[in-house]
């Protein structure tokens, strides 16, 4: 149906953060979205962005691209059907990705997991959050780069030699590829870039 790329390169944090950040400009992006204020993922975040991004001398970011096989694309005869698979694609990749992050963080304490995007632990539209109740899975979620004002976009381009692509007007929904950009910030010296 699918198969993944991944690639991976290091950059110390605080340049990441001075390069690729821009909070209030991504900012308006998230508060377009159904999910702001209503998934613990997303903002508004219950914490310090500034302190919880502080303290870190590496930044491992890694993107994973998605390239649906054409036969997937073609069974996309709708939009929505499109938007299903794509959706379907990317939780399951998700999956694996968010529990090797995972088991980053518990390979090397005082290290964080960023997710691609937003959360997938809870079935869409019923995170806890909206309730006004903590979430269900605190040991688990993360928040994603873009929630905290990264520039995905520049990330994928200038780090990862990764052109972002999108569903074309009126067609299937299914992009050429997807791209999740996850990261993982610690105190560990640069490596290749490998993970």
């Amino acid at each position: 149906m699918y198969r993944t790329e991944e690639t991976a390169a290091t950059i110390p944090a605080g340049e990441y953060v001075a390069r690729y950040r821009n909070a209030e400009k991504f900012i308006v992006f998230c508060q377009a979205c159904s999910r702001y204020g209503a998934c613990w993922a997303c903002p508004p975040h219950g914490f310090d962005a500034d302190e919880y991004l502080s303290g870190y001398r590496t930044a491992l970011i890694i993107g994973t691209r998605i390239i649906p096989e054409p036969s997937a694309r073609a069974e996309c005869a709708t939009p929505e059907q499109g938007r299903q698979a794509g959706q379907r694609m990317i939780v399951e990749v998700r999956r694996t990705l968010d529990a090797r992050l995972l088991e980053l963080e518990r390979k090397y304490p005082g290290s964080r997991a960023f997710y691609a995007g937003t959360c997938h632990l809870c079935p869409e539209e019923t995170c806890a959050r909206s309730e006004g109740r903590p979430c269900r899975y605190p040991d688990r979620i993360r928040p994603s780069l873009e929630s905290l004002g990264f520039d995905i976009g520049k990330t994928a381009s200038e780090l990862l030699g990764i052109e972002l692509k999108w569903s074309e007007p009126g067609s299937s929904g299914l992009p050429e590829y997807f791209t999740l950009v996850s990261g993982f910030f610690s105190s560990r010296p640069a490596n290749d870039g490998s993970w």
